[in-house]
């Protein structure tokens, strides 16, 4: 702790403070005592932490078998995930959440669909952005799995082959938890990252924090401090997800081998 209090780093936090101070003072902060204002607020930031959450979890889920299939899986696993995974790194992810929604999303319209019981949640806008955001996670973390699964010693594959564990153990054991680990920091990184992909959102109607800010821009035509605020709010978030991944790996063992 004593070698985070750098001069320059004081320096920083003395001149953040004081922005802060004079943002606080200054500022137009009456709109905050509005109740309704209050209660977008935190079902947004309750909708853009719900979106991180569950778009990780799926991403991640689907980012296993596709790194899995590059790494070690036959030419015809590893040709489709290789371009998938080129397909979602290659384009911007505003324009993969437009297709799915304005592309995916107006195919269903006058067709069986829109007789069927899944039309009350098609019709909506979230499913597409978390088949969207899932998608993205999926294509970067994909890539990193890949290497991941290849950067576990190969010796350990084979020893615990000549014991007879059986393959999908040796996979549940020994080779998944030593491919997370080695990427548990980078995880993190994209957690954040996704985060602070969900003001996208915001274009398909999604009221997440960044589409509550907007509103309230709109209603008080007060510009700065709903964004001072959006800003401090993600710094909080960004925060808590660095130290929950810290945590993370401190309770994951040294790498050995």
């Amino acid at each position: 702790m004593e070698g985070f209090w750098k001069p320059h780093r004081v320096v920083m936090a003395a001149v953040g403070l004081g922005l802060v101070a004079l943002a606080v003072i200054y500022g137009r902060w009456d709109w905050l005592a509005n109740p309704k204002y209050q209660l977008l607020l935190v079902k947004g930031i309750w909708l853009s932490i719900w979106l991180t959450v569950v778009t990780m979890a799926v991403g991640m889920v689907l980012a296993i078998p596709i790194g899995l299939a590059q790494a070690v899986g036959p030419w015809y696993l590893a040709a489709p995930a290789r371009v998938f995974c080129t397909v979602i790194r290659g384009t911007p992810l505003l324009m993969q959440i437009w297709l799915l929604y304005y592309g995916l999303g107006s195919l269903f319209p006058g067709t069986w669909v829109q007789k069927s019981e899944l039309w009350p949640i098609l019709r909506q806008a979230w499913p597409y952005a978390v088949v969207a955001l899932s998608l993205s996670v999926a294509g970067y973390e994909g890539e990193v799995m890949r290497g991941a699964f290849k950067s576990v010693p190969h010796g350990q594959l084979e020893a615990g082959k000549a014991m007879g564990i059986p393959r999908f153990t040796l996979f549940r054991r020994i080779w998944l938890p030593q491919a997370l680990q080695r990427v548990l920091p980078t995880i993190g990184g994209e957690t954040v990252l996704q985060l602070k992909s969900t003001p996208l959102l915001s274009t398909i109607t999604i009221m997440e924090t960044y589409a509550v800010a907007g509103r309230i821009r709109q209603d008080t035509f007060i510009i700065y401090e709903p964004l001072l605020l959006l800003a401090l709010i993600y710094m909080c978030l960004t925060g808590l997800i660095v130290l929950l991944f810290r945590w993370f790996e401190a309770q994951t063992p040294s790498r050995t081998a």
